[in-house]
């Protein structure tokens, strides 16, 4: 990782059991302010969970973790959802219009959302002011998704999480997908931290990107890694001969 980068989120000896599992294993490292950084590695590596310890969902069982240069734990709940947004495949709606799904972080805050930031934040994700009164459960995968993203930046969040979140689309609308994070991480300076299992996404999108194994951070750097890995099983990986 570039030194002269600005992190934003720490790892430090940072690890993570549950039911008897050791699934995180002393992560170390960083994720810099205002990039896009990818993860990436096999099914079962640990990066939901990574995910689920930045939003605080889950906490380490061991090693510290921080948000800005303060410990996560310093954080209220509210105040650290409002930092870290978070995108999943799934985008999953509640029942009602797309103004209800756009409203709901508010809504859980007892506030409502002007109409014109609605329509501002639909613009942002390329969705035009007629979409408000649709019903949510009538868009389409793509539209589910910009939506999801939409609802996200309501908190305008210093961090977007985003966990999958074209790996269900069709080549048309991930390809709108990535456009509109980098557009998102353009505009905002918004720290995009992306799970996906595309190579050629990450490549494409990123600007840092974590290689993932096992519960272990294998390798890190500026994405370009990927064309000439290291480590020998992330070139087992790269190509294509771990799953």
């Amino acid at each position: 990782m570039n030194t002269i980068e600005k992190p934003i989120v720490e790892f430090m000896n940072v690890n993570y059991s549950a039911d008897g599992l050791h699934i995180l294993k002393d992560i170390s490292g960083s994720f810099p302010e205002g990039k896009i950084t990818t993860l990436v590695g096999p099914s079962g590596a640990g990066k939901s969970t990574l995910f689920r310890l930045c939003n605080g969902l889950s906490s380490p069982s061991s090693g510290e973790l921080q948000l800005k240069g303060k410990s996560i734990h310093e954080y209220d709940p509210i105040s650290l959802r409002k930092n870290v947004g978070v995108a999943l495949q799934s985008a999953t709606m509640i029942k009602g219009t797309v103004l209800d799904n756009l409203e709901l972080p508010l809504t859980l805050q007892g506030q409502k959302i002007a109409l014109t930031k609605a329509e501002e934040l639909l613009q942002d994700v390329g969705l035009d002011e007629s979409f408000l009164y649709r019903n949510a459960q009538d868009l389409s995968g793509g539209q589910r998704q910009k939506l999801s993203i939409a609802r996200t930046l309501v908190n305008k969040p210093k961090i977007l999480l985003l966990d999958e979140v074209t790996s269900s689309l069709d080549r048309v609308s991930q390809h709108d997908i990535e456009e509109l994070i980098v557009k998102i991480n353009k505009k905002y300076a918004t720290t995009i931290i992306w799970i996906t299992h595309n190579l050629d996404q990450a490549l494409k999108i990123g600007h840092y990107t974590w290689v993932m194994m096992e519960g272990e951070v294998i390798e890190t750097g500026e994405v370009s890694i990927l064309h000439h890995p290291k480590n020998e099983r992330v070139q087992q990986f790269v190509k294509g001969e771990l799953e």
